[in-house]
């Protein structure tokens, strides 16, 4: 299914970017890209009204629900670091699950090669346990919506 959506939208003026309707400009989308999987990989944050990346990480060697995981508590964290609570876009059911459940199930061995990586991931589950947050985790719907704004392009 093609999504047709005006760049900027006649019909908001809440947005740079070509949002649908359903979708809250006052918010940030998620997403994590992965060359191989395993392999090296990255995330980052758009801000929905800006268009701007608020953050990137990597690459490092991971996988990609990993990074789509820690996106999202990177989002949580650096919200809450900055005193705003805004609704977050994942297009991860996984990473959904994992941040309500706190817990990264990966499937990622420990070894030296992604020892730093378990560091990280450990960070996140920690600060999960330890940190309470009332933001929205939203679903970004990409077959009615297209692609996630955050999305890497590299499909």
């Amino acid at each position: 299914m093609k999504i047709d959506h005006l760049n900027p939208p006649e019909n908001r003026n809440d947005t740079v970017l070509p949002l649908p309707l359903e979708v809250r400009a006052d918010a940030w989308a998620v997403d994590a890209a992965c060359s191989g999987n395993p392999g090296k990989m990255e995330y980052q944050g758009i801000d929905l009204a800006t268009g701007q990346q608020v953050f990137h990480f990597g690459p490092m060697y991971g996988t990609n629900n990993i990074g789509e995981f820690l996106a999202i508590v990177h989002a949580l964290a650096l919200q809450q670091q900055m005193g705003i609570c805004k609704t977050i876009y994942s297009d991860s059911y996984n990473a959904i699950l994992w941040v309500n459940k706190k817990r990264c199930k990966t499937t990622l061995p420990h070894n030296p090669e992604t020892e730093q990586l378990h560091q990280i991931i450990a960070r996140a589950e920690n600060w999960l346990r330890t940190n309470t947050f009332r933001n929205p985790i939203i679903k970004w719907e990409t077959a009615q919506w297209g692609e996630i704004p955050a999305d890497f392009g590299r499909k």
